[in-house]
């Protein structure tokens, strides 16, 4: 439903008459994990209809970035085992180790954790975790 509402949107401001959207578009965009927020969605969407050409809509699959394999897994996945379930303040304080404090960027632990930055941040604060303690480690 929210991909139709932007692609007549978007369509709408381009002078563009989309009658239908490609099933394996839709596919695709409803198998994407989509790290973010609705803008990615939103550009995308943007994206493929100023370039579309005909009236079914359609995204390049090139648009959705994937993992590559040379990228670090989550914390939680890398670090805990199945038969030891790790605490939230045990999950986090390994991803600042690993990445030395570091919370945001593409090094920081809420990339290792794939949340937010801000999202970690408040639960840093929350837990009341001293990330200056993982600077030099």
């Amino acid at each position: 439903m929210l991909v139709e509402y932007f692609v007549q949107r978007y369509a709408s401001r381009a002078g563009k008459n989309i009658r239908s959207i490609d099933k394996k578009t839709l596919e695709l965009l409803q198998s994407y994990d989509w790290p973010g927020n609705i803008r990615g969605v939103q550009n995308v969407i943007e994206r493929s209809i100023i370039l579309n050409s005909g009236d079914v809509f359609s995204i390049d699959e090139l648009w959705l970035p994937r993992r590559s394999p040379s990228q670090t897994p989550p914390v939680e996945t890398s670090l805990a085992s199945k038969d030891e379930p790790r605490s939230e303040c045990e999950t986090i304080e390994a991803a600042l180790a690993e990445s030395r404090g570091r919370v945001s960027g593409a090094s920081g632990a809420a990339a290792k954790l794939r949340v937010p930055s801000t999202t970690l941040e408040t639960r840093i604060k929350t837990l009341k975790i001293d990330k200056r303690q993982f600077k030099f480690q």
